[in-house]
């Protein structure tokens, strides 16, 4: 199928291999929840600007792996097809080696150690976005329900909080961030290539009760105070890399007859000693690092400066696909203080693009740029940015920018406010029923003023039609 043509998902699946070179130029294929990430072998002939001009796709991120922007709800569906015609899994965690153009290619990019570590943690949580999101919106239905049951509300009567169904309603959203510490674990493993379920364990010797109850330790001249959770979730990735590591090492020296016995029995012994004599105090003291800077110095100290910066920076983040490397930060943001007070500030990202998105249909004269935004703002609004990013701001240039000054009066306006968000989601509007306390107007005002500061930016000083044509050229 040639560039521009209308095509079916199965039909666009086979137009994308075919520019990728082909089933033997796969290696794994996986998606999130916008973009489809491909890994080659060769990239050599692989034409990435004829990629960006099948019909369908919205922009392609040509990084480690070449990441392609199809859209909420139609990435699963292409990656389905597309995986049904090569005949790999999704998701597939096959051993590869790539060619040597390839790791040369690689060392030529923005690959810092900080890209790649970040990149790391987000491969470790993009997996589990599904779950957060559907997790955080049920216990955020609990959570307006809670509050209009609060005596000062009067809308509900107070004892639906005591019957089963609202009962069981928290306990399913609870699930997963009960447990989250054993998902973290076993996809570090899998992406260190360690074993899931040691990698889960690893996970559960910092976030199981069980060690708690232990209290002090005294083991070998070494006095320890167990305590769940310290170091939070970068402490369980930190843990299951260790673990993963002890593995490779026992392994490579053990025979294939006593592998099964010896390689897990050695790796959970000395990773447990490991974590909680090493891992867990460092991790701690990082997790504390980090929740300084960011809340005590850039929001409370940097006050509306530091909340405009945070909005203004967090596009940049998104585009590289790294934003997810803050997704450990707000969840132990949430287990010490209730609710993370980053996400609302960060949110206001996506507002100042649908701002920009609205500017651009109303001066545009070019049906297909109209046409392309009308399909992308709906899932902005709902605060999935990827398509308005990769399909419209971005490669216009200069909207990008004023999309994400106009981000950053709304993280000034949300920096003077005492709100947080009481788990990780979305942002836009379907992150209102996350917000804490049910502070739901002043987020809304904040959305309201990033969607004012984009739109005026952009529309005054951002767009001329002329840029129209960097997106079908």
């Amino acid at each position: 199928m040639k560039a521009g043509v209308t095509m079916n998902n199965k039909q666009l699946a086979q137009a994308i291999l075919d520019l990728l070179q082909g089933k033997g130029n796969i290696v794994s294929v996986t998606n999130c929840i916008t973009r489809m990430r491909v890994t080659v072998k060769d990239r050599t002939n692989i034409d990435i600007e004829e990629i960006k001009q099948l019909d369908g796709v919205m922009g392609v991120v040509d990084d480690e792996a070449i990441q392609i922007v199809l859209g909420p709800g139609k990435v699963t569906k292409v990656t389905n097809e597309f995986t049904d015609i090569i005949g790999l899994e999704s998701n597939s965690e096959e051993e590869f080696d790539l060619a040597d153009a390839t790791k040369s290619s690689y060392k030529q990019k923005q690959t810092t150690p900080l890209h790649r570590l970040l990149k790391h943690i987000g491969n470790i949580f993009v997996p589990l976005i599904p779950g957060l999101v559907a997790s955080g919106l049920i216990l955020g239905i609990a959570n307006i329900i809670e509050n209009l049951a609060a005596p000062e509300a009067g809308v509900l009567d107070p004892s639906i909080l005591e019957t089963d169904l609202f009962l069981l309603l928290s306990a399913i959203g609870n699930l997963l961030f009960g447990s989250l510490g054993v998902f973290v674990g076993i996809n570090t493993a899998r992406e260190f290539r360690g074993t899931l379920v040691l990698g889960g364990i690893a996970g559960l010797i910092i976030n199981a009760p069980v060690l708690s109850d232990i209290g002090s330790l005294s083991i070998f001249g070494l006095d320890l105070q167990v305590s769940t959770g310290l170091g939070g979730l970068l402490g369980v990735i930190i843990a299951a890399y260790i673990f993963a590591k002890i593995e490779h090492f026992v392994r490579k020296r053990t025979p294939d007859s006593l592998d099964l016995l010896v390689t897990p029995l050695i790796t959970i012994l000395v990773g447990a000693f490991v974590t909680l004599f090493v891992i867990q105090p460092i991790a701690g003291l990082v997790m504390s690092g980090l929740t300084w800077f960011l809340v005590d110095i850039m929001l409370q100290l940097g006050g509306v400066f530091g909340g405009f910066v945070l909005s203004a920076t967090f596009l940049p983040l998104v585009t590289l696909g790294l934003h997810q490397g803050l997704v450990p930060l707000h969840l132990d943001l949430i287990g010490n203080f209730g609710s993370t007070m980053l996400l609302p500030i960060l949110a206001m990202a996506g507002g100042g693009q649908v701002g920009a998105a609205f500017a651009i249909y109303l001066k545009t004269k070019d049906n297909r740029l109209k046409k392309t935004v009308s399909n992308a703002l709906p899932v902005g609004i709902l605060g999935i940015g990827e398509p308005l990013i990769y399909g419209v701001v971005l490669p216009l240039g200069r909207p990008f920018i004023t999309a994400c000054l106009g981000a950053g009066f709304g993280g000034a306006f949300l920096s003077l406010q005492s709100i947080g968000a009481i788990t990780v989601g979305p942002s836009g509007l379907a992150l209102i029923p996350l917000i804490a306390d049910g502070n739901y107007l002043i987020y809304i005002v904040g959305l309201l003023i990033s969607y004012i500061g984009g739109f005026v930016l952009t529309y005054f000083f951002g767009f001329k039609d002329e840029m129209v044509s960097r997106l079908y050229d």
